[in-house]
Parts: structure tokens; C-alpha cells; sequence
């Protein structure tokens, strides 16, 4: 064979063995040049390093339009598309977002409120990945103004008492929400004298401007509240008591975790190893829901301005990642977000 064969061989294509035996070569023969060979070792070094799959370059999310859900969505996809991946974010309300990740129609959803979704796990424990605990000492239940709080509505036994101020409503959020049902099942049961009660049904925005409609009026109203989430920086508001049997224990305290279709993780290693990194802070998301509502902003470019102003939380974060490509993670963030 001449230098111009061995020359013109695509190392892209060597295998392992082949590639030994040109290195046993280069001992008994001057055809490959020493350069050559560095240069086969560099190209079977980088195939180790290959890309994920096709598949795994878009990564899609399940969003039911929370504003806490938002951030951290921003968060992950950010991350991800300084790393090389395409990203896309579907507005789908819960129970169509557990059914999707089911059918493996969307790879991830970092909103899986625990126990409020319950039932749902339940449902589909065998058909999806729960990846991670992705946020600690979260409040979900029932809240009011602080002054109807002072007015005596310190516990869910406390608002048939005030019926007619409520108007019999308490304000949900989207229809089909597992804390709805809650709501409705209690309703339903008559616990706490409260069967002529109806749930409103809307989305968090509408919600919320009920809210504040009835704060600027200092009316009565009693919504589902939670934090991480502004509400608790720009309305005055207490979370209700007693509500363990529909919300657990601690004013609904909860926990949130990533969860993925199933295998997903062991296809898109790379991807799943970043999702199982990502770990938040009620801080955190409370600053970036904050920053995307006060600046009237995406919360994606909000999360990239939050990160850009914490760099330390990439250390973790990309622990053990890469780019799409294979190069290291760290370089390629830090590049892209200017830092």
C-alpha cells in the first residue's frame, strides 16, 4: 500500500483493532508518518466522544403555564442550548402532559408536585422516569389576604364561617389540576360545611387577577397559593391551616421532581445527566419569576440573566456533562453566556 492509501484512509471509520495494527506499523514501516498516526488517535479519541443521537439533539418539555415551572424551564433549556440542543417547551395542562410523556410525545417534566400529583404517579409509575427531587420546602394550599386572616380565617374550618364574603368560590388554577380536584373532592364530601362551595377554574393568570382585583378592593378571597412564586413578594397573604388531608402536612409542604418518559435517561445520557443535576432553591425561583414579571420578560431570558449573575451553580449543574458534540460542558456554557 502506498503513503497515499494509507493517507487517504478515513480514521473517522477505524475501528480499535485497526487502529492497532497501524500503530504496529509505524514501527516496521516509514509509510505513516508519526502525524498521521497522532492523528488517527485524536480521531478514535473523539469517536469515544460522539455525539448523542439524533434523537436526543431536541429535548422537549411539558409546561402547564406556572410561572415556577417557567423558570425552571428556562434554567434547563438555556443550559441546554449553550451546550449545543435544540429545545422546545409545549404548554400542556397536567393531566395531557402525563399522558404525553407516556406516549414518549415529550422527554421531560420538571413540575411534578408531590403529593398533590399523586394519583398521577400512581397511574403512570410504570410508564415514566422519576428522575430527581428537583426543589425542597415548597408550600402549596389554600391562602387569603392577610387582613381577611386577621379577620378570623385562620383555617380551612374557618371559611364557611365567612361564606357569603367569599361568595361561596374558592380560585383555582387550570382545569383538570389534580389540586382542583382536591378542592372538589372536599367539596364534594361536604368537609368543613362547604358543599354549596364551587371551585373556580382558570388559568394562574386569571387566578391571580382575581387576586389582586380583590386585595386593591380589600375583599374576601381565598385561592390555591404556593411559593416559589412573586405572589408571596407582592401581596401581603397568609396559607391556611388545616388543609392536611387534601394538601399533606406543613401548609401543603411539597416537593417537586423532574420526571422523564421512560428510558429516556439511558438513550440521551448526556441530557439525563444534566436534568439529574439540576437541583433549585425557593430563592432562586422566586428571584427569576420575580425579575420575568417586574421586567415584563421571558422567563427563559430572565433564568440566563440569573445564572449569568450566580456562575457558581454551574460547577454542579454540569458535573459531568457535555456538549452535543462531546467537548467539555463548562467551556462551552461559560463562552456562550459571555462570562
Amino acid at each position: 500500500m502506498t503513503q497515499e492509501q494509507y493517507m487517504s484512509i478515513s480514521f473517522f471509520t477505524l475501528k480499535p483493532n485497526r487502529l492497532i495494527q497501524l500503530f504496529k506499523l509505524a514501527f516496521t514501516s516509514k509509510a505513516l508518518s508519526w502525524a498521521s498516526i497522532a492523528a488517527a488517535a485524536m480521531f478514535a479519541t473523539g469517536s469515544a466522544l460522539a455525539a448523542e443521537p439524533a434523537q436526543c439533539k431536541k429535548v422537549t418539555f411539558s409546561d402547564p403555564g406556572w410561572t415556577d415551572i417557567g423558570a425552571t424551564n428556562g434554567v434547563a433549556t438555556t443550559l441546554l442550548e449553550t451546550l449545543g440542543y435544540k429545545t422546545q417547551v409545549y404548554l400542556l395542562s397536567v393531566p395531557v402532559g402525563f399522558e404525553s410523556l407516556k406516549n414518549g410525545e415529550i422527554d421531560a417534566f420538571m413540575g411534578n408536585w408531590m403529593p398533590a400529583q399523586k394519583d398521577f404517579i400512581t397511574k403512570y409509575q410504570s410508564q415514566i422516569d422519576v428522575l430527581r427531587t428537583n426543589l425542597e420546602g415548597v408550600k402549596f394550599t389554600l391562602a387569603v389576604p392577610s387582613y381577611v386572616y386577621d379577620q378570623g380565617v385562620k383555617d380551612f374550618s374557618d371559611l364557611n364561617k365567612f361564606a357569603d364574603d367569599f361568595r361561596h368560590r374558592i380560585y383555582g388554577i387550570a382545569p383538570g389540576s389534580p389540586a382542583n380536584e382536591n378542592l372538589q373532592k372536599m367539596i364534594d364530601k361536604n368537609d368543613f360545611d362547604m358543599k354549596d362551595w364551587q371551585v373556580v377554574e382558570s388559568g394562574e393568570q386569571a387566578m391571580l387577577s382575581e387576586v389582586d382585583r380583590a386585595i386593591r378592593r380589600h375583599k374576601f378571597i381565598v385561592f390555591l397559593g404556593w411559593e416559589p412564586h412573586p405572589m408571596n413578594v407582592n401581596y401581603d397573604i397568609k396559607y391556611l391551616s388545616g388543609g392536611d388531608d387534601y394538601f399533606g402536612p406543613n401548609y401543603g409542604g411539597a416537593t417537586i421532581h423532574t420526571l422523564t418518559r421512560k428510558g429516556y435517561a439511558s438513550e440521551c445520557s448526556n441530557v439525563g445527566k444534566l436534568l439529574g443535576n439540576l437541583k433549585f432553591s425557593l430563592t432562586m425561583e422566586n428571584e427569576i419569576i420575580d425579575a420575568a414579571s417586574k421586567q415584563d420578560t421571558l422567563a427563559k431570558d430572565a433564568a440566563r440573566t440569573w445564572i449569568k449573575a450566580h456562575p457558581q451553580v454551574l460547577k454542579d449543574w454540569l458535573e459531568g456533562v457535555t456538549t452535543y458534540s462531546g467537548d467539555p460542558a463548562m467551556p462551552a456554557v461559560t463562552k456562550a453566556l459571555g462570562l
